[in-house]
Formats: C-alpha cells, structure tokens, sequence
C-alpha cells in the first residue's frame, strides 16, 4: 500500500495532464510506457552478467535494453516512429499497431562500457511531435532541433534507480522503489546551483584542444592564484548519464568539445541520442548547453546519427566558455595556452 504523503510518478503525470489544456491522455500514457521499461532494464542491469547465459554481458545488455523500449512503447499506438541510437536507421510502427502522433528517440544502454566495473548506466529518451500523423514516418521528421522537443529524459541505473525528466515546465526526478514497483518523487524542481565548482573534461584529450577550451580549464587549474581567484575540482566518471545526474545536484560544468580528434566526426557525442535531450533537461533546470559556438538547442540535425560538440553545465560557467570562443573566433583572444595540463600549473605541481 502506497505511504500518505509520496507522490508516484503516475500520480504526477496525470496531475500535470490534467492541468494542460486540450490533453488527451496521449502523451501520459507513452510517459507511463518508457517508466514501465526502464523498470524492466533496471531488473536485468541488476542482475548483471547473470541472465547472459555464455553471451557478452555487455552486449547482451545493450540488445535487452533495445528490445525493451521498442516492445513496451511500439504496440500501444502513441507513436508515429521510433529511433533507436542502436539501429541504424529509424524504426516504422507495424501496419498491425495504431500509429500515433509522436516520435520517440532513445539511447537504449548509455554508458554501456562501464558495465564490466559495475559502474552507472542509463536510458536517454526525448519526443518529438510527428510532422504529419497519417502517413508513415520518414528518416525526415527525425531531423529536428531540440527546440521542437515536446518532452526528455533519463533513466540512471546505479544503486538505486533514478528517472528525471521534463516536458519544458521545469524538471523532476523520482526514484524506484523497488518494494512498491514505483517511481516516487523525490527532487522535485530540480534547478543548478548558480555557481559551480566543479568541472568534468577528459584530460587525457588535452593536446587535441582548441585554445578557448584550453584558456578555460587552465584558469580553473589556477585555483585560488589564478584570474578566477578561487579553487576548483575536476572530475571524470566517463559516463554522460552520471556526470549529467550529478551536475543536476550540485553545478558544476561538462565538456566534450569539439578537437583535432573528433573534428571530423562533428563531435563525439551523439546529437538527438545524447545531446538534443541532456541540454533539453540542463536548460528546463535553469542550466546552459552549447556546442561552443552556438547554443546546441539551436542546432538542425542532417542524420540520425550526427555527432556533435558538447559544453554543458551551471549557466555562468557555459557563457564564459561561450565567450572565450567568440573572443577566439573574432582574433581578441591572442594569449598562448600551450602549458600542458600536468607541467608547472598541474594537477601534480609540486609545493
């Protein structure tokens, strides 16, 4: 029996439907979907390498969470199309199923790699409104920018089991009671902290930077003596989803910018699977997201699999990074920053 006083996540979805005007029900009823699969995924993410039965864990895992989202979204008649960051292309609702007006986007298994430590994954996921509802869905209407998101979110798979999203009237996050088999809220309105003292970057890609990036972190490395005039840390967890969770909690900024290693590619993360819904959240809770130069919501996608720079995090610290690159681009920046990471203003400097 539910405790008095815990809101579900199904209690709160049909609350938020009955304050929107024109509501069919629709929408809440894919929510309820996607909530009901993350379940099924957290079940088996728990259970870890046991129900792979002599296949590669890993792998195993990233086709079951697939599989999941497509079998408890696709028969239930919300959705127009589907696209799966482990498909190659989008995914066309059966003849045999009703179609819909909406168009789900999802990273079924984010952080996959990480399995082998036992360290957090999650599902991302965003919606979109079909162009057109009557006809099948083309590769097309997939390819918008993030302002057309109608809602996004992320489900994290760790020690417990966390599910935040928004539909662009702010964010909120519940956690999986596994006893009730519910989603109960507990960070309502989430909001960043308005300043930040941490940041999140591969260091190891440091050579491969472009100089506002590089001007950036090596103020932060400063601390207390440099232009910044006070001390920050640097973290790395090497997981979207974690670092994404935990700069929703307690500010800070993440990097994944564009450098000589990626430039070719566009970026290193994944434009409508990772980054369209991720900035989506950091914006509703009062955040920034850019891809350096522009601001990544604004963004139009040419392919389902488009990769892009990724800068995101609490909003002063964005828009510093942002105008070190507009400073960068329009030649008023003319300082080197050619110091390496770990030389005399290192993490391991000596004292």
């Amino acid at each position: 029996m539910q405790e008095v006083g815990r809101v579900t996540l199904t209690q709160f979805i049909i609350d938020q439907q009955r304050k929107a005007e024109g509501a069919t029900g629709d929408f809440s009823a894919l929510l309820n979907d996607i909530a009901t699969a993350s379940k099924t995924i957290s079940h088996a993410i728990s259970r870890g390498c046991l129900g792979s039965e002599g296949e590669d864990p890993q792998l195993y895992l990233e086709k079951f969470a697939h599989d999941a989202m497509i079998k408890g979204d696709i028969w239930a008649g919300h959705l127009a199309g589907i696209a799966s960051e482990a498909a190659e292309g989008f995914l066309p609702i059966p003849p045999e199923y009703p179609r819909g007006k909406y168009l789900l986007i999802f990273d079924p298994l984010n952080g996959s790699g990480n399995l082998d430590i036992n360290f957090m994954t999650g599902t991302i996921f965003s919606v979109l409104h079909a162009p057109d509802p009557s006809r099948p869905a083309t590769v097309e209407d997939f390819l918008q920018s993030g302002r057309n998101l109608v809602a996004a979110g992320f489900v994290l798979y760790g020690a417990s089991t966390r599910l935040v999203y928004t539909t662009g009237q702010g964010v909120n996050g519940f956690t999986l009671d596994r006893d009730l088999g519910e989603f109960i809220l507990t960070h309502r309105n989430m909001r960043l902290p308005e300043t930040a003292s941490t940041f999140a970057i591969n260091a190891s890609n440091e050579r491969h930077w472009e100089p506002p990036v590089r001007r950036y972190v090596q103020e932060l490395l400063a601390g207390k003596e440099g232009p910044r005039g006070r001390d920050f840390g640097m973290r790395w967890a090497s997981s979207l989803i974690a670092e994404t969770f935990r700069i929703l909690v307690r500010g800070g900024v993440f990097l994944y910018p564009v450098d000589e290693k990626t430039r070719e590619a566009g970026g290193r993360l994944g434009l409508i699977y990772e980054a369209n819904p991720i900035a989506f959240i950091i914006e509703q809770a009062g955040g920034g997201a850019i891809t350096g130069r522009n601001r990544l919501l604004d963004v139009t996608p040419s392919a389902l699999h488009q990769r892009a720079p990724f800068i995101f995090g609490t909003k002063s610290e964005v828009e510093r990074i942002h105008r070190y690159h507009v400073d960068y681009i329009e030649g008023r920046d003319h300082n080197s920053y050619d110091l390496p990471l770990f030389g005399s203003r290192s993490l391991f400097r000596n004292t």
